[in-house]
C-alpha cells in the first residue's frame, strides 16, 4: 500500500516539476524576447534616452544692446556679477536651507522679502535669486560648502546698469522679471524658445519697444551631467549674439542741463529737432534711478516711489495731459491768418472784458490794452483779442486748424504710453458724453477755448511737436527717439527713415507774422527778462493755466494750496531764422511761465546754441503775477447751468498735473508692483 502511495507522490512530483520548467522556459523565452526588443529593435530610442540623462542642453542668454546717445556717450550697459540662486523644487526646506546660507553668506531681511515675494510668482523649477553682486570671498565661502545645500547655486549673470543713473529715465525705461504677461507677449512674436534662460526683460521706455532688437540670440552648451544631475564638462557650446546697440537722438549732456534746470520743481520738457523730428532732450521731473529695478526692486524702494505724491514715475512729457494757457495763442493767430479771419493789421479795442450775453469774460490786464493787433495780441498776450477771434471763428474751425498741427492725436513717438490728450469740438462733446443735455456744445464754451482753457488738454509731446510744425514753416516729422541701429553680426548701422506727417498749407507770409510776434515775445514782452543778453533769437511764448476754475474770484498764488495753484508753460524755438532746436515745457503749479518756465527754456538754449553749462537750476520767481500775468480764462460773471461741465472741469483735484475728463484722474491709483 505504501508503495502505490510512493509512487503516486512521485507523479505529482513529475507534474509539477514539468509544468514548472515549461513555465520557466515560457518566462526565460519572454525574457530573451524583451531583451531583444530592448537591445536591437529598441536600441536606438533608449540609447537616446540614456544620451539624454548623461546630456542637458544649457541656454547661454546673450549679451543685451547696449543704448548710446547722439554723441556716442554710453547710458545703458551691462555689468557682470555672481548671484546666490536658489531652486525651489530642487532644495530642502526653504526658511531652513535660507537660515543655514546666512550663516556662510550676509542675507538680509530685505533680501528674504524680495525672495519671498519672487517666489510667489516664480516656477517651482526655476531659480530664484536670495543674493546679488556676491563679492569673490563670499563665493568662495559658498564653494566651500557647496555639498551643504542642495539646489543652491552660484551663477555668473550680466545686469542692466544705466551709467548716468536717473538722467532720461523715463526715456530709457526699465528692466523687470518677465512675468506672465511679457510670456504672452513672447509667445506671440514667436521668441519663445530664444528667451530660455532669460529672466528679465524691459517693462518701459526704449527697454521695452526695442526689447527684440536689444535681447539678441541665445546660445546653448551641452553639459555632461552626473546622476545628481551636476555639470561634469561642457561638450559643445554654440555661441548666443548680442543685441543691437541702439543709437539715441537725444543729448545726453542736454537732458542733464534740462532736467538740472527744474531743480525740485514737477514738470516735463520736450525739446526737437523741427528738420526732422529728432527728440534732443525729453524730461518728466521728478525722475527715478532705473539701476534700482536692475536685481528686482526692493520693498520698501518701491513704495517710496509709488506712494510719492510727485509721482516719479509717471511720465509727463508723454502722458501728462494739459491746458494750454497762451500758448495756445501763437496757433490762434496762425489758424486766423490761414483760413481768413483775421489779418495782421486788423485791429480790436480792448475795454478789458468781452461780452457775450450775460456774460462777461474779463481780459488779463484790468482796463484792457487799449487798440491791439495781431502782434501786440500776441507779444502782450491779450485775451479779449481771442475771445473775440474765437467767437467768429467757431469751435469746429478750430478744431479742424488744430488737428492739422498734431494737437488731440498720438504723435507716434517710439516708446509706449502716450496720450491722446483732447481737442474739443462738437463731434468730441457727443462722444465724451452720455446724456443729450452734455452732449449739446455751447456758443459760450468756446471762448475759453480761444484762449487755450476749458476742454484743451494736451501733452509737452504734442505741443512740442506743434511748436517744431510751426518752426518749419508748416513741414512736421514723426517725433523719434532712436537715431540708427547697429547691428551685432555685421556692425552695419541701419538708419531710422525720417517720416513726414504734417504738411500744413500756410503761406510764408503768414508764418513769418507769427514769428516775428513770437520774438518780440522775448525782446518786449512777457519773455524779456529771461531772455535779456543773449546772443541768438529765439521765438517764444509764455502760459499760464488755471487748475481749477476761480468763480469771479481772485488768485493768490501764495494763499493757494500748491496742487491747484496755476501751472506755468513756455513754448519757444531757436534760433528763430534758422531753427535747430524747438521746445514745450511746463513746470506744474509754478504760477506765470515768464518767471518759471522761460527761465528754464534759456538754459537749454544757452548749452545747445553756444555750450554754456549752467551753474545751477533756472531761476524760480513765482511770487504773485501781475495782472496781465494771469490768464482769466473762467473769472466770468454768471451762474447760467450752460456752463456748468465747464465748471467741473476745473474743479480742485488733488494730484500734481491736470487730466481732462476724457482722461484718467490725476489722483492715479497705486500701480502694481512690476
Amino acid at each position: 500500500m505504501a508503495h502505490f502511495e510512493d509512487r503516486d507522490t512521485s507523479q505529482k512530483f513529475q507534474g509539477r516539476l514539468s509544468t514548472a520548467s515549461v513555465v520557466m522556459l515560457i518566462a526565460f523565452f519572454i525574457l530573451v524576447l524583451r531583451f531583444f526588443w530592448l537591445g536591437v529593435v529598441q536600441n536606438g530610442y533608449y540609447t537616446t534616452r540614456a544620451e539624454d540623462n548623461r546630456l542637458t542642453l544649457v541656454p547661454v542668454v546673450p549679451n543685451r544692446g547696449l543704448i548710446f546717445d547722439r554723441n556716442g556717450v554710453l547710458m545703458a550697459t551691462n555689468t557682470s556679477a555672481y548671484t546666490l540662486e536658489i531652486v525651489p523644487g530642487r532644495a530642502g526646506p526653504i526658511d531652513e536651507t535660507i537660515e543655514n546660507l546666512s550663516k556662510v553668506v550676509t542675507i538680509e531681511g530685505k533680501d528674504k522679502r524680495r525672495f519671498k515675494q519672487l517666489l510667489r510668482e516664480a516656477k517651482t523649477f526655476e531659480s530664484i535669486p536670495i543674493r546679488s553682486r556676491l563679492t569673490e570671498e563670499e563665493v568662495a565661502r559658498f564653494a566651500a560648502q557647496r555639498y551643504r545645500f542642495p539646489g543652491v547655486e552660484v551663477r555668473a549673470r550680466l545686469f542692466r546698469s544705466y551709467p548716468l543713473g536717473e538722467t532720461a529715465a523715463h526715456a530709457l525705461g526699465y528692466m523687470g522679471r518677465i512675468n506672465n504677461k511679457d510670456l504672452e507677449r513672447i509667445d506671440e512674436e514667436g521668441q519663445a524658445a530664444n528667451y530660455r534662460g532669460t529672466d528679465h526683460i524691459g517693462k518701459s521706455g526704449l527697454e521695452q519697444r526695442y526689447e527684440f532688437e536689444m535681447h539678441g540670440v541665445s546660445g546653448f552648451e551641452s553639459v555632461e551631467v552626473d546622476a545628481g544631475g551636476r555639470g561634469i564638462r561642457v561638450l559643445s557650446r554654440t555661441p548666443p549674439v548680442s543685441g543691437n546697440n541702439l543709437n539715441l537722438t537725444i543729448d545726453a549732456k542736454l537732458q542733464q542741463v534740462a532736467e538740472t534746470a527744474f531743480g525740485k520743481r514737477r514738470g516735463a520738457l520736450v525739446a526737437i529737432d523741427p528738420a526732422n523730428g529728432e527728440i534732443l532732450a525729453l524730461v518728466s521731473m521728478p525722475t527715478y534711478d532705473p539701476n534700482l529695478f536692475v536685481d528686482g526692486i526692493r520693498s520698501d524702494d518701491w513704495d517710496t516711489l509709488n506712494t510719492d505724491i510727485n509721482k516719479p514715475l509717471l511720465n509727463r512729457a508723454i502722458y501728462g495731459t494739459y491746458p494750454p494757457g497762451s500758448t495756445f495763442k501763437p496757433f490762434m493767430a496762425l489758424g486766423a491768418l490761414a483760413t481768413g479771419k483775421r489779418t495782421p493789421q486788423q485791429a480790436i479795442s480792448d475795454p478789458g472784458y468781452f461780452n457775450f450775453g450775460n456774460h462777461t469774460f474779463r481780459d488779463d490786464k484790468k482796463g484792457g490794452h487799449g487798440m491791439v493787433n495781431m502782434y501786440s495780441s500776441i507779444v502782450h498776450s491779450c485775451d479779449t483779442y481771442y475771445y473775440t477771434l474765437a467767437n467768429d471763428w467757431g469751435i469746429d474751425g478750430i478744431a479742424g486748424f488744430m488737428g492739422q498741427l498734431g494737437l488731440g492725436s498720438k504723435t507716434g513717438i517710439d516708446i509706449d504710453g502716450e496720450s491722446r490728450g483732447i481737442l474739443p469740438s462738437q463731434e468730441w462733446k457727443q462722444r465724451r458724453f452720455k446724456r443729450p443735455e452734455q452732449q449739446k456744445w455751447y456758443a459760450g464754451e468756446t471762448i475759453s477755448i480761444g484762449i487755450g482753457q476749458g476742454y484743451n488738454s494736451y501733452t509737452m509731446m504734442q505741443l512740442a511737436q506743434a511748436t517744431a510744425i510751426l518752426a518749419n514753416n508748416g513741414v512736421g516729422y514723426k517725433p523719434h527717439l532712436v537715431r540708427s541701429i547697429t547691428d551685432a553680426r555685421s556692425g552695419g548701422v541701419r538708419e531710422i527713415p525720417l517720416e513726414k506727417t504734417h504738411e500744413v498749407a500756410l503761406k510764408p507770409e503768414h508764418v513769418e507774422v507769427i514769428k516775428n510776434a513770437m520774438i518780440g515775445v522775448n525782446k518786449e514782452g512777457t519773455g524779456t527778462k529771461a531772455f535779456a543778453g543773449a546772443k541768438y533769437v529765439a521765438a517764444g511764448k509764455t502760459g499760464t493755466a488755471q487748475v481749477f476754475s476761480l468763480n469771479g474770484g481772485t488768485y493768490s498764488h501764495g494763499g493757494t494750496k500748491e496742487f491747484l495753484r496755476d501751472h506755468a508753460l513756455f513754448i519757444a524755438f531757436a534760433p528763430a531764422d534758422k531753427p535747430k532746436i524747438a521746445l514745450a515745457v511746463i513746470v506744474e503749479n509754478a504760477g506765470f511761465g515768464a518767471t518759471s518756465a522761460a527761465p528754464i527754456t534759456r538754459q537749454v538754449f544757452d548749452y545747445y546754441l553756444q555750450g554754456i553749462v549752467p551753474k545751477g537750476p533756472a531761476p524760480d520767481e513765482p511770487g504773485e503775477p501781475a495782472p496781465e500775468q494771469r490768464d482769466m480764462a473762467n473769472l466770468v460773471d454768471h451762474q447760467d447751468d450752460d456752463y456748468d461741465a465747464q465748471r467741473a472741469l476745473n474743479a480742485p483735484t488733488p494730484g500734481p498735473f491736470v487730466r481732462m475728463p476724457s482722461t484718467a484722474n490725476p489722483a492715479l491709483p497705486v500701480r502694481k508692483k512690476p
